[in-house]
């Protein structure tokens, strides 16, 4: 349970509105300067760099996240404690808290004390939403992905400034907090990624093995198969299905009308269909691993592949067959980008069995996984509302709206 302040005071800035009545309001420029320290030549600082979902890190320990600098002659100098902005990113979070001495690019800003601060406070304050909006409100530019929040408009921008000790309490009493929240949502995501596993499992089984498990089995001849049932049969995709190619949505592309679907599901609408009826959707290029069922008026672009199936099979027995066993990677090709050919499907093998076993193993399917997407749709909204407690949580405490 949270409580307010004593007394508030209007801060005179809108952004902030009121603030307790013992806090100052100060520019920023009258906290911090702006450091411009080179760096020497043939340094071996550590580079570090500032995102916007984790703040300040080196970039040692996130190499995958951007391309290594062959020199860092004449980056800045960092030191623990800084602030680092980045210009261009600011008003989306990229700022943050230094715990490291390094360097950074020259595209940077080092935003250093000139009195005692706690620096987790402003790197709290700083990456709050109100903040980030004000941040963007002063950035200089035509369009968002131009903005450049330089200092001498940073360095003008008012907010909140509690006491050292009280700035202290904050700092620590929100390290604690939202190390909590943070366990919370890793905790919530490996079980969604376990419930994710398990259906796999789960699909993996049942159209390899069936739903009696006291059934004799036989080897299917196909390693990524494995054993299936005595009686059933494999066959190759061709014989039981057509490949048909998804084509350009661009003349097509309207406000309303028949969905539109690439690799990650329906993203526009049509003003005409390209098929009426039950398929399973497989990327052609780029992203492959994804196969979507659909019964209905459909477009699909052109890196997709729509495969309409004959009565012999069940469209949705083939479309768990597709989640779980065609080997995507064996498809992927050398290049950069991940591609399928319609022979490398046709010629395929996925298990057989009756038709009417097809039927019982997909309404099986339809309903486990329902249940698991259940569960794993609850915990992904249990991880937005912690999330969006942490934000709240946040902003409140910084701006004084409740004490700690």
């Amino acid at each position: 349970q949270m409580r307010r302040y004593e007394s508030y005071k209007d801060s005179g800035v809108e952004w902030l509105g009121e603030v307790p009545h013992c806090w100052d309001v100060k520019k920023v420029k009258n906290i911090f300067h702006l450091i411009v320290e080179p760096a020497a030549k043939n340094n071996q600082c550590e580079l570090l760099s500032v995102y916007t979902d984790i703040g300040v890190k080196p970039r040692a320990e996130l190499e995958e996240r951007g391309n290594k600098a062959s020199t860092t002659d004449g980056y800045w100098i960092v030191k623990k404690g800084d602030i680092v902005v980045n210009k261009l990113l600011a008003w989306m979070g990229a700022i943050g808290l230094s715990e490291y001495d390094g360097v950074t690019s020259p595209a940077y800003d080092i935003l250093r004390p000139h009195q005692q601060i706690n620096g987790k406070f402003f790197h709290y304050l700083f990456r709050t939403p109100l903040c980030l909006s004000e941040f963007k409100k002063n950035s200089m530019g035509i369009m968002d992905m131009r903005l450049r929040l330089y200092f001498e408009e940073l360095g003008n921008i008012y907010i909140p400034f509690p006491s050292y000790p009280e700035q202290q309490k904050i700092a620590q009493f929100l390290d604690d907090k939202t190390a909590k929240i943070d366990q919370a949502v890793d905790l919530a995501e490996k079980q969604i990624a376990l419930l994710k596993e398990h259906k796999q499992i789960l699909i993996q089984n049942a159209v390899t093995r069936g739903l009696n498990p006291d059934v004799p089995l036989k080897d299917s001849g196909v390693e990524w198969i494995g054993k299936v049932q005595e009686h059933w049969e494999v066959k190759k995709i061709k014989a039981f299905a057509k490949i048909n190619n998804g084509l350009d949505y661009k003349a097509v592309i309207a406000e309303e009308g028949y969905p539109v679907y690439g690799s990650g599901g329906q993203f526009a609408y049509a003003n005409t269909y390209l098929y009426d009826g039950e398929a399973v959707l497989l990327g052609r290029k780029g992203t492959i691993d994804k196969p979507l069922y659909i019964n209905d008026k459909f477009w699909t672009v052109d890196t997709m592949f729509y495969s309409v199936c004959n009565n012999k099979v069940s469209t949705k027995f083939f479309y768990y067959c597709c989640c779980s066993i065609i080997p995507f990677q064996y498809y992927s090709t050398s290049t950069a980008l991940p591609s399928m050919t319609q022979s490398d499907i046709l010629n395929h093998k996925v298990t057989f069995p009756s038709l009417k076993e097809q039927y019982q193993i997909a309404d099986y399917l339809d309903k486990q996984t329902a249940k698991i997407d259940q569960a794993i749709a609850l915990k992904t909204a249990h991880i937005e509302k912690l999330k969006e407690y942490k934000s709240v949580l946040i902003n409140d405490v910084v701006t004084g709206k409740v004490q700690v």
